[in-house]
């Protein structure tokens, strides 16, 4: 009897678990498993104080992150770059970072955080970009970074680290800019190989009672940042720039032959830019800058210096250094020898389609950051193929937006006297002054057909030989799929036709009359890359056709009023950009 019921109870209770673990597997099967990507960041998201709300848009039940500000994904839709730069944080970074294997950029210079670098950070092995500056990170930095084979740029400057240099980064293959100025590092430097070491700022490395010396010695290349003040300089605040080096007017007179005419590289409303040569041999752009000397240039040339001197991005020009001399302001930078795309498209040899598409895809990425990544943001302004230059690799770099419009987050707009080069000028910043990142967007879709044509915008339009908006045209070519009629004769039939679509179709979106109606930068660097570019073109082309005809009336006279001056100009019209006047 007592068996009998002791079975029973022994088959319940075996009945039970089956019917549990059933349930539980069941249970399982229900749900996907969570994104790893999507429990990394929240768990960065987590060690973090947000208290601007940077990151109140990081949901945990997403399926994946690519949605979230602050983040960038590729094809595939796994995350590529975290940047949140001068967004206030605070907290300390979690281990689970290592999480983002596929993590090329990490920025999350000029906030607050605190506590140490995760040596965790040393198994993402793709990492390329590393900027941790102006925090208050404490402890050693981590020899595990010597893991990061990928690693170019690395930047953890004005922090309090102490402890030795870790040797580790003297032996990483990719590295060509190290900055570990202004902590409390000790022990002796390695012979770092880097094109740019900055050490300076270390008492117990450069202190007096040091046996190492932050001399030209340690500073391992000849663009290395100086720490020295020109006896030119007039304003104080200046030389707190310490990441920047401070060149006198007779260094540049120099470098440049006395700003001679032989020597320009290119002219514009703002002055003359020159190629310099230093006397260690390193050539140099040097762009003089005019209308800068009175009080208020000197404010403007002060914050907007400071401001551009973070604006760190692998498709952004970097800033050498300045000049502030009397009557004088003067910008330098790295000397660019592939010249521009615009120079590019019409010299021998030409650029052929793969190039043109991945320069499309840089100057995108550039403009993200400038836009979605900075704080403030930074509207460019004059986007156009002769201010997009082209390194040693034929990589995009976003220049001349050194002087641009910077604004705050809480701006939806900057109104001032136009400026800008006919022809890339958005209608709503022609007609009122007002700009704003989607009119960079304008810009850029110009700059797209420029790579598509292999001409600047007002010599397309006077090779279309027809009255009234190019853009209007350019509609019909797509919706008649003779795209063959817009594509650089120079290029042939080495071209993509599907890619060359694609662009057309991303250049038609950044051109819509209306702002609001305009992607931002960071859908434009997907559909670009291939992501979202059929839903964003269904959504528009489903618009147009709803659109009054009053819009439609204003979008094609704005047009003409852009593109048609070319087409009826005199035939000895100068097709060359124009330059309109008024202050940035």
């Amino acid at each position: 009897m007592i068996m009998s019921l002791y079975s029973k109870n022994s088959l319940l209770l075996l009945l039970l678990c089956f019917l549990i673990n059933t349930f539980l597997f069941n249970l399982c099967l229900s749900f996907e498993a969570r994104n790893p990507e999507v429990e990394a960041l929240t768990a960065i998201k987590e060690g973090l104080n947000d208290p601007r709300g940077a990151l109140s848009n990081w949901d945990e039940d997403s399926v994946d992150p690519c949605s979230w500000s602050m983040i960038t994904c590729n094809s595939d839709n796994l995350v590529t770059s975290l940047g949140a730069p001068s967004q206030g944080l605070s907290g300390s970074l979690s281990w689970m970072i290592a999480n983002l294997t596929n993590l090329k950029q990490l920025l999350l210079q000029n906030n607050n955080i605190s506590g140490h670098i995760p040596k965790e950070i040393g198994y993402l092995h793709n990492l390329q970009t590393l900027d941790l500056s102006n925090n208050k990170l404490s402890g050693h930095i981590p020899h595990s970074l010597g893991f990061l084979d990928h690693l170019k740029y690395l930047r953890v400057n004005n922090n309090s680290f102490s402890g030795a240099v870790p040797l580790p980064l003297a032996t990483l293959p990719q590295l060509t800019f190290l900055d570990l100025s202004y902590n409390n590092l000790s022990g002796p430097v390695p012979n770092f190989p880097t094109k740019t070491f900055n050490i300076f700022g270390n008492p117990l490395i450069c202190g007096s009672h040091s046996s190492e010396k932050c001399s030209e010695s340690i500073l391992a290349s000849p663009l290395a940042f100086s720490i020295n003040q020109s006896s030119d300089i007039q304003e104080e605040d200046l030389i707190k720039l310490g990441n920047l080096r401070s060149f006198t007017i007779k260094e540049l007179r120099g470098a440049t032959d006395n700003f001679s005419s032989k020597n320009i590289l290119g002219a514009g409303g703002f002055g003359n830019v020159y190629k310099g040569k230093l006397e260690d041999g390193t050539i140099i752009a040097v762009k003089r800058l005019k209308d800068l000397t009175g009080p208020t240039g000197i404010l403007q040339f002060r914050t907007e210096l400071e401001m551009i001197s973070l604006a760190i991005h692998r498709n952004l020009l970097r800033i050498v250094g300045y000049c502030a001399a009397t009557n004088e302001r003067i910008l330098v930078y790295p000397y660019m020898p592939n010249g521009s795309v615009a120079s590019r498209l019409r010299g021998k040899p030409g650029l052929d389609w793969n190039t043109r598409k991945r320069i499309a895809i840089g100057a995108a990425r550039g403009l993200l950051y400038l836009h979605e990544q900075c704080d403030p943001k930074i509207i460019h302004r004059d986007v156009k193929a002769a201010n997009i230059l082209l390194d040693d690799y034929f990589e995009a770099i976003v220049g001349d937006f050194g002087l641009a419009k910077l604004l705050d987050h809480a701006e939806s707009h900057v109104t001032t006297a136009v400026r800008g080069t006919v022809g890339h000028i958005a209608p709503e910043y022609l007609s009122t002054g007002q700009s704003s990142e989607k009119t960079d967007v304008f810009g850029f879709g110009i700059l797209l057909l420029e790579l598509i044509t292999g001409m600047r915008a007002l010599e397309f339009g006077k090779s279309m030989n027809q009255k009234g908006a190019v853009l209007e045209r350019v509609k019909k070519i797509q919706r008649e799929k003779n795209i063959e009629s817009l594509v650089d004769v120079e290029l042939g039939v080495n071209y993509d036709k599907i890619d060359v679509g694609e662009m057309i179709q991303v250049a038609l979106l950044c051109t819509q009359y209306q702002p609001a109606h305009r992607p931002k930068m960071s859908d434009v660097v997907r559909m670009l890359e291939g992501d979202g570019l059929a839903e964003k073109w269904a959504a528009s082309h489903n618009y147009i056709h709803t659109t009054s005809n009053h819009i439609s009336r204003e979008n094609s006279k704005s047009q003409s009023s852009l593109f048609g001056m070319a087409m009826n100009a005199d035939d000895d019209y100068d097709a060359h950009c124009m330059e309109l006047s008024g202050p940035r």
